[in-house]
């Protein structure tokens, strides 16, 4: 269960509650699913039920998917489960659970106009979609799923050589059918979602194997290092919970084969899946829009900016980045987007303590629920936010990729004298200001009267003179 709500206009997350019920396991050839997997499931509905009427929720969406799909329609379970939960229950087709994925997955990362390819992997089910922008362009649903998959090529739990081949040589039978349609896309971004390849990009991490994202060689080593364990019971890895690990190998087996099939060198790793997508359905967002942006508003109202004085900063930055976009190398979009959200989220910190606010703000940047945000460009914003005044920490920059460090120091610059130039806080004093830049400084230059009449502005700069020294920039002042 994942619980939001509307904030200015932006979704937040309140919480999100996990109970693994594997109904799968339950549920028989015939449709049946047995009374211990049915208790299961009422009772984790049941505790669910309770929190909603705690919350006094008021937009209730609750959908069944792939085994809710394949149970008998004779049975009385669903009438139990609507009651243990207090609301009706959708049963999903595998085509619209694919679509609410897609939605929650690009509501989850940076809009793009070329093709994606994602794809998640459940108990009992896997779902494929190819889609370009927030329109999804081909859907699948496959009959294989984590649980399933060790049920069937693991029995008793035993991890074998064998059962690796024989899941895989299924997966890639189940595959066959669709692959044309997803498969040798030009350009394709692959992204993968939800519990068996999230806890597959962990385990990956932990094994030093992978520092973000999936290949079809680290799959092979993960797979050899599963084999190293005899049962599932025994199988123990960091990163791997022990419910996870009960049905990692059917998962493991299908993912290997996905990225195999499919031609996919690289997998890209997303937060968002089908519940997010839900609430988004049921939100009705708009899908064109730059889930960052709707995020960058949404902060700027909850952590009570100033939005006048953010936006001279923003248009301070923007001026100042423009004269020398060119000259510092700034040949990444994404450059001048992220200077203008630091530039607007700058004293998102100022709502805790007035001391040290660049600290705060730093903080919240890089640990807050941020939709469409990846990490690293989290980490980037924090860098900035962190840095826009007092002494330079070039360490900050040290977490970021390395095509971006330099950047980001020279971002930061702009930064810092858009704020120093707006500490008056009033439109009417904005510099007439022209800068130049080149690879050991920055050269910038004043109307002469607009000086004298700003005495406290040249002691400002004479300090910021200071600071970029430490970092190798000089600052001449015209």
């Amino acid at each position: 269960m994942i619980v939001g709500e509307l904030r200015h206009g932006q979704l937040a997350i309140l919480d999100r509650i996990r109970e693994t019920v594997r109904l799968a396991e339950g549920l028989s050839d015939k449709g049946d699913i047995s009374a211990d997997a049915r208790t299961r499931a009422l009772d984790c509905l049941s505790r669910f039920g309770e929190r909603l009427r705690e919350m006094h929720a008021n937009s209730v969406r609750a959908a069944g998917t792939s085994t809710i799909r394949r149970a008998r329609e004779d049975t009385t379970f669903m009438v139990e489960s609507e009651a243990a939960l207090g609301h009706p229950i959708e049963i999903v087709s595998g085509i619209e659970e694919a679509r609410l994925i897609y939605n929650g997955v690009t509501h989850s990362l940076p809009p793009t106009d070329g093709l994606r390819l994602v794809m998640d992997i459940g108990g009992g089910s896997t779902e494929l979609i190819l889609g370009q922008g927030p329109q999804p362009r081909a859907l699948e649903s496959l009959h294989m799923g984590c649980v399933s998959m060790t049920e069937r090529f693991f029995p008793n739990g035993r991890i074998t050589r064998a059962g690796f081949d024989k899941a895989r040589v299924a997966a890639q039978l189940e595959l066959r059918p669709v692959k044309a349609f997803f498969r040798d896309a030009n350009g394709v971004e692959a992204i993968g979602t939800s519990g068996t390849i999230r806890a597959t990009e962990a385990v990956a991490r932990e094994l030093g194997v992978s520092a973000g994202g999936l290949t079809p060689e680290m799959l092979d080593r993960l797979i050899d290092k599963v084999l190293e364990f005899d049962t599932v019971a025994e199988l123990s890895l960091r990163g791997l919970s022990e419910r996870r690990a009960q049905v990692w190998p059917g998962g493991l087996s299908i993912l290997a084969e996905l990225l195999n099939v499919l031609n996919i060198d690289g997998l890209q790793v997303s937060d968002g899946a089908m519940r997010e997508g839900l609430l988004y359905d049921l939100l009705g967002r708009l899908q064109h829009e730059d889930a960052r942006e709707r995020t960058v508003r949404s902060m700027m109202s909850r952590y009570q900016v100033d939005e006048r004085q953010a936006g001279r900063v923003a248009g301070t930055a923007s001026e100042l980045y423009a004269q020398c976009k060119h000259e510092w190398g700034f040949s990444k979009k994404i450059a001048g987007k992220v200077l203008d959200w630091a530039a607007r989220l700058h004293e998102i910190g100022l709502d805790i303590s007035h001391d040290g606010y660049q600290r705060h703000g730093a903080y919240i940047a890089e640990n807050a629920d941020m939709p469409g945000f990846p990490r690293a460009e989290q980490r980037f914003l924090a860098a900035l936010i962190g840095g826009q005044r007092h002494r330079i920490d070039r360490r900050r920059f040290d977490v970021l990729p390395e095509d971006w460090r330099e950047a980001g120091l020279r971002l930061l610059i702009i930064l810092r004298l858009a704020v120093l130039l707006n500490r008056s806080r009033k439109a009417s004093v904005r510099a007439p200001v022209t800068i130049g830049a080149n690879d050991d400084g920055i050269d910038i230059g004043f109307d002469a009267d607009w000086l004298a009449d700003n005495p406290l502005t040249i002691a400002d700069l004479e300090r910021e003179r200071e600071f970029l020294q430490q970092v190798g920039y000089e600052l001449h002042i015209r």
